[in-house]
């Protein structure tokens, strides 16, 4: 019961800093939205913004390899030894990330023709300043995730969670006082490089705000140390190799998919925007069930435990799937509104309003298979098998390519071969198909690997969700363009919430009381005694 507890404090920590950290990412896409639109900078800044980002996220993110090396084997050790493992670890990965530093910096040409080959000639220019300025993340990335690590193996878990704030306030304060005082920045070069230089100082502050933690827990050592004998520095270094590759393949598909919008204007921008609207609420989900569930599922992985790892299996699997259909739903039946409330005014557009909208219909689809895909990869690193996701997610690296090229035209030196283009939108709908491939299976790997899951009761009850997110989806479509809502900004705001809470409502009766999915139920009785304390 005491652990359970502490699961539960663990998560609502996290939860809480997550979502802290979500409002001050709302509030500067709202600011980059604001002044740059889906012009060219910020077009630019996606294409540049890629590398040190790939690193940023696989590297300094929360549940990201340097992370969870960290924390897996400095859990297991004490504090004297933990400061002098830091410090190799932090020694040897500063140095290879130093060279690559250095290779970003000097190559940051080729490597935008590379990323970006139909961008033009402005925007190239843009996107080479901007890479050149940001290179630095790249080194910081990995001090960033080294340190967080050691901070939640010695049971710091607020830091981590809210350091994404910090990075946004920089960026807010920055680009906002030039906003201000310098009006609209969206076609000038000085918006671009102000933008990246405002991206490398947030990366930076978040690696400083470690330090006082750090140095509290007498975790932080400034000395040069290069000992690559050490059993837990081995034993760091051979987790975090293989999991870098493995948690990087979700990142080449981010690339792969700006390589095929290079040709399609403003769509690396509209791209950015609505995957931003889709994370917000992912990333706080994502951090409430798998922190928890996690840890719980890796106690049961002994054979005399099967049945219950099955059941919380199940437990994981039905509250992903029920979280996002219902968001997923509405997604697709609000995009526009949502769209508007959040991001029409300033440079941002009725055009750039129509183009997110699309593409967050398309992530709408998409959102079960992405969050299944994140919960099923962590099964099996529960269970001590890394190979079989790297090995899918290899895969899915080609199959992503494909479909990218398949359903943006199939464009060819000698014109399009593909009788299908979609635009942008077909880059999300082929993420969505890849993903949801991957799910299927390593839910079959699963089935072998645990000897037989009841995979038909599970796709049963998640049919019946999906019916009830559709019949939910409808309910706020037809209440989106049935009713008169007010032409200002509290009639915008009550177009997305009064249709988005039906369709939260239809979707949890029919799921929960009327198909009686056990998951949708435990939800609504939860609710039902929060409501009767509040009376």
């Amino acid at each position: 019961m005491t652990k359970q507890r502490s699961l539960k404090r663990i998560a609502l920590i996290v939860s809480s800093g997550t979502f802290i950290s979500k409002l001050g990412g709302l509030l500067r896409q709202l600011v980059i939205a604001g002044v740059f639109g889906i012009g060219a900078a910020y077009d630019a800044y996606n294409y540049a913004y890629i590398i040190p980002g790939f690193f940023l996220v696989l590297l300094g993110g929360i549940n990201g390899p340097f992370h969870n090396s960290m924390v897996s084997v400095l859990s297991r050790t004490n504090k004297r030894e933990s400061a002098y493992v830091i410090s190799s670890v932090s020694t040897v990965v500063s140095i290879f990330l130093l060279l690559i530093t250095t290779c970003i910096f000097i190559f940051a040409d080729p490597l935008m023709h590379l990323i970006g080959p139909g961008l033009n000639e402005n925007i190239h220019r843009m996107a080479v300043n901007q890479l050149r300025i940001m290179a630095p993340i790249t080194l910081i990335s990995g001090l960033i995730g080294i340190g967080f690590g050691a901070l939640n193996a010695n049971q710091e878990f607020f830091i981590p969670s809210i350091s994404p704030l910090v990075s946004s306030l920089v960026l807010i304060i920055l680009v906002g006082t030039i906003w201000w005082r310098d009006g609209a920045l969206a076609t000038g070069e000085k918006g671009a490089i102000l933008l990246a230089f405002a991206t490398l100082i947030g990366a930076l502050m978040q690696w400083i705000i470690q330090l006082p933690a750090l140095t509290k827990k007498r975790l932080l050592k400034l000395r040069i140390s290069f000992n690559l004998r050490h059993s837990a520095v081995k034993e760091i270094l051979q987790i975090i190799i293989p999991a870098t590759f493995s948690s990087g393949m979700l990142q080449i598909n981010v690339f792969t998919d700006l390589f095929f919008a290079s040709g399609l204007l403003g769509a690396a921008a509209g791209l950015s925007y609505a995957n931003f609207l889709i994370q917000a609420p992912l990333g706080l989900i994502s951090n409430s069930i798998l922190i928890p569930l996690l840890p719980a599922l890796s106690e049961l992985t002994n054979p005399n435990d099967r049945k219950s790892f099955i059941k919380r299996l199940r437990q994981g699997i039905m509250l992903t799937s029920t979280s996002m259909i219902a968001l997923g739903a509405i997604y697709i039946s609000l995009a526009s509104p949502i769209v508007d409330l959040i991001y029409q005014r300033g440079a941002f557009d009725s055009n750039a309003v129509k183009l997110v909208s699309g593409l967050l219909i398309a992530y709408g689809l998409g959102m079960p298979a992405y969050l299944g895909r994140d919960l099923l990869v962590r099964v099996f690193y529960a269970l001590g098998d890394a190979k079989t996701p790297f090995v899918l997610s290899s895969i899915g690296i080609f199959l992503n390519i494909i479909f990218d090229w398949v359903l943006i035209g199939g464009p060819t030196p000698w014109g399009n071969q593909s009788p299908f283009n979609l635009g942008a939108q077909g880059l999300v709908l082929a993420t969505m198909f890849v993903n949801s491939v991957t799910c299927i299976l390593l839910l079959l790997k699963l089935n072998s690997k645990l000897d037989g899951l009841p995979l038909i009761d599970w796709m049963n009850d998640f049919l019946k969700l999906c019916l009830a997110g559709f019949i939910g989806g409808i309910i706020a479509l037809s209440l989106k363009t049935g009713i008169l809502w007010p032409n200002n900004s509290m009639g915008s705001l009550l177009k997305v919430v009064v249709p988005g809470l039906a369709s939260f409502s239809i979707f949890g009766l029919l799921g929960g009381r009327l198909m009686r999915v056990a998951e949708v139920q435990e939800i609504l009785n939860l609710l039902q005694r929060r409501l009767f304390i509040f009376k």
